[in-house]
């Protein structure tokens, strides 16, 4: 089972949550950038299928709008598709023109699928070169935290990028968890008690709100 699992993992090239991202080095729209770039800085890195299609355009401009928000978490942002960056840039430039916005972040232009295939943003079964809407949140150490994949024809959440970022970046701040649909700002979970004592006392504390000894939150 275990070598299943590995032969799986080396087929896809998907790297696992907790594991340090893949290095790269590759071409954008904004000149060559590597992982080095982003030390000291969390990135989401999320591929498109193709340039020129409107699913994608529809997420190129949701992305630029959050991407303020997510420079204000030490957050940058890095698109990807297997597209050329003469094709990227016309894009760009259609956007603009189009839809009144400007794209600020950089575009990887992965021809030779090498970042896309580190990333395992190709899915093997597949027969196209295009890549998935994938999603790999990379924190400031360069450890990925968070792996989302979507349908080709489902565009992203735009309000869940920045919410799973400032769940992530709670969650290392304050060494607690949130619940579902957690919204910065509201109350958070705490780890159940590790011993009897340590569930009366929080039963009885003001601190927590307790709904039962192992189901408590807090503010924070």
């Amino acid at each position: 089972m275990e070598q299943k699992e590995q032969h799986t993992q080396q087929a896809t090239g998907l790297p696992r949550i907790g594991e340090k991202a893949p290095d790269f080095t590759a071409q954008t729209t904004h000149g060559e950038i590597t992982l080095d770039d982003y030390k000291g800085q969390w990135f989401i890195l999320f591929s498109h299928p193709s340039d020129f299609t409107p699913v994608c355009t529809t997420e190129f401009v949701g992305f630029q709008n959050i991407y303020e928000q997510l420079r204000a978490l030490n957050t940058e942002l890095i698109g990807l598709s297997i597209d050329s960056v003469t094709s990227h840039i016309a894009w760009i430039k259609n956007i603009e023109e189009n839809f009144d916005t400007k794209i600020e972040f950089p575009v990887i232009a992965d021809l030779n699928k090498d970042v896309a295939t580190k990333f395992g943003m190709i899915m093997p079964e597949s027969n196209g070169t295009e890549t998935s809407r994938a999603v790999f949140v990379i924190d400031d150490k360069g450890t990925i935290r968070a792996v989302i994949y979507y349908p080709l024809s489902t565009g992203r959440n735009m309000d869940e990028m920045v919410r799973l970022v400032e769940a992530l970046q709670t969650t290392d701040e304050h060494g607690v968890s949130t619940p579902a649909d957690w919204k910065k700002g509201e109350q958070v979970i705490v780890s159940p008690p590790k011993t009897t004592e340590e569930a009366k006392t929080r039963m009885e504390s003001p601190d927590y709100e307790c709904t039962d000894w192992y189901f408590c939150k807090k503010n924070i």
